[in-house]
């Protein structure tokens, strides 16, 4: 990821934590950020999650109008994510992106996740391209996340 974008990453993730009660993204899908930052993104603002849920609301709005038609709106997302098995995704120590296929409409992107219960998951994210608005003409947004498969304890 480009300095310049990881160093907007970073400045803007702290508002999710502290900003007000209304639920907004500090960070919006925009053609700039390739597939991988997308997933950095979601990891990080569901890493950093809130107790009014500001993480998970930032991780919703980079899901792909396509994933949003089985997704539904944001408080079934809420649920989902808070509930088995995509809950492990809350509050990680660490992940680890790995790019293994992208082109011009899609990619797919395998993550390696210690979870806060010392217990490494590996997910499959799949991305693809939409048109939101005049920021979004061809963004990269995630189309579908595997469930978390176990790897095991890690010491």
């Amino acid at each position: 990821m480009p300095y310049y974008k990881l160093t907007t990453i970073l400045l803007l993730l702290p508002f999710l934590l502290f900003s007000g009660k209304n639920l907004s993204a500090d960070i919006i899908p925009n053609d700039k950020f390739s597939a991988s930052d997308v997933v950095e993104i979601q990891l990080m603002s569901l890493q950093s999650n809130s107790k009014d849920n500001r993480g998970i609301y930032q991780c919703w709005i980079f899901a792909h109008p396509e994933n949003k038609k089985y997704t539904g709106p944001f408080k079934y997302f809420l649920k989902m994510i808070k509930n088995k098995p995509y809950n492990k995704l809350l509050n990680s120590k660490f992940f680890k992106i790995k790019v293994l296929f992208e082109n011009k409409k899609s990619a797919r992107i395998e993550v390696l996740l210690d979870n806060k219960n010392n217990r490494r998951y590996k997910i499959f994210w799949s991305l693809g391209r939409a048109t939101l608005n005049s920021d979004c003409l061809n963004c990269w947004m995630t189309l579908g996340v595997t469930q978390p498969y176990d790897m095991g304890k890690i010491y």
